[in-house]
């Protein structure tokens, strides 16, 4: 898939306690077309590159919502206009797996099938918050506990909040 290239403002999303988000505007959205609706790579100012999604916003426009790390890295702020370029994420969960992940659900047979069940959503929440933590052996841990979790759920009531170990 080509690269699609724009320039667009890094906003704030108040409601979500100031998030930071690439705003998009209606132009831009009709312009991606059937990608808008896909997993992506993101590149931004050719300094950081993430998987993302689009949200839909009001009018047409779209945002994807940044975290402090990533902006620091493209080294851009509040208000500032930002090269971004979009290429379609070709990944099988639009994340990268984590290894220690990998390895859980490769000698869990039930896990793994439990796991593969889940929406694209849920999978995509469980290998972030595995893959948020820097240390391999809190990455296990991690990997372990949610994977129990997931198994000791009825089939087809995995909420996402027992999954991450809430009472009901």
């Amino acid at each position: 898939m080509a690269v699609k290239t724009y320039t667009a403002t890094v906003g704030k999303i108040d409601y979500l306690s100031g998030m930071h988000c690439i705003e998009l505007t209606a132009t831009v959205m009709k312009a991606l077309g059937p990608l808008k609706k896909k997993r992506l790579l993101c590149n931004l100012n050719g300094k950081t590159i993430f998987s993302c999604g689009i949200l839909s916003a009001a009018s047409g426009r779209g945002m994807i919502m940044l975290n402090k790390k990533q902006m620091k890295i493209a080294g851009c702020q509040f208000g500032d206009r930002i090269k971004i370029q979009f290429t379609e994420d070709a990944s099988r969960y639009g994340m990268p797996m984590p290894e220690e992940l990998e390895e859980v659900l490769r000698q869990d047979e039930y896990g793994s099938m439990r796991f593969d069940k889940l929406t694209p959503g849920k999978k995509r929440n469980i290998i972030h918050f595995v893959n948020s933590v820097k240390s391999s052996s809190l990455r296990i841990e991690r990997a372990l506990k949610l994977i129990n979790n997931l198994k000791s759920l009825p089939e087809g009531k995995e909420k996402a909040g027992m999954i991450f170990g809430a009472k009901n």
